[in-house]
């Protein structure tokens, strides 16, 4: 059964960085979709970068192999791709990131433009971040497993979202997790 990943957060919240370190270990991403990626490397603008992903994911789907997307979840083509993906049988895995503040997203992001990465604009950081969980809620109905992970020291894994509620992992959990905690209690 082909496995569709969602590696997904805010900007800046190092999901290029998770992908690193998951390529590393496992073996069932498929190739990796970041639009970031393609736009900067390519030199293409961010809405041909889009198309251009667009057409790997309609691909993929067609094939039905796996493949993997880093993405903000902002927009309606991830929610758009999640359910083509479930009707064709895809086991869908998401990994979420989070950070405590925007400002740290913000800092990130500075600190990857000054070492020549890609830049995103503060502007659209701070939309992101302040619909963060209304993005995430939409897609996790669809979702067979969703691992959660908080960024602030690496990468530590902090919960799992099962039968339509969070269940933390561990000590640690931070102010993010008990805000989205909150904010799925009344869509339950």
């Amino acid at each position: 059964m082909p496995i569709y990943t969602i590696i997904a957060g805010v900007n800046g919240v190092g999901k290029s960085s998770l992908t690193g370190v998951l390529k590393a270990e496992r073996n069932d991403l498929g190739y990796v979709i970041d639009v970031d990626k393609i736009a900067f490397y390519s030199g293409l603008k961010p809405v041909d970068a889009g198309k251009v992903a667009i057409r790997k994911i309609n691909e993929f789907l067609v094939k039905n192999v796996s493949f993997g997307q880093e993405t903000t979840l902002s927009g309606i083509r991830v929610e758009k791709t999640v359910k083509e993906a479930k009707e064709k049988g895809y086991i869908v895995r998401m990994l979420y990131i989070c950070l405590n503040t925007c400002d740290e997203s913000v800092k990130r992001i500075d600190n990857r433009v000054s070492k020549g990465g890609h830049n995103i604009q503060t502007d659209d950081v701070r939309r992101r971040y302040g619909k963060r969980f209304d993005d995430l809620t939409k897609v996790l109905p669809y979702c067979d497993e969703v691992h959660l992970f908080d960024n602030e020291n690496g990468f530590v894994a902090v919960g799992e979202y099962k039968n339509g509620e969070i269940i933390c992992k561990g000590d640690n959990k931070p102010q993010w997790l008990e805000e989205l905690i909150a904010y799925l209690s009344p869509h339950k």
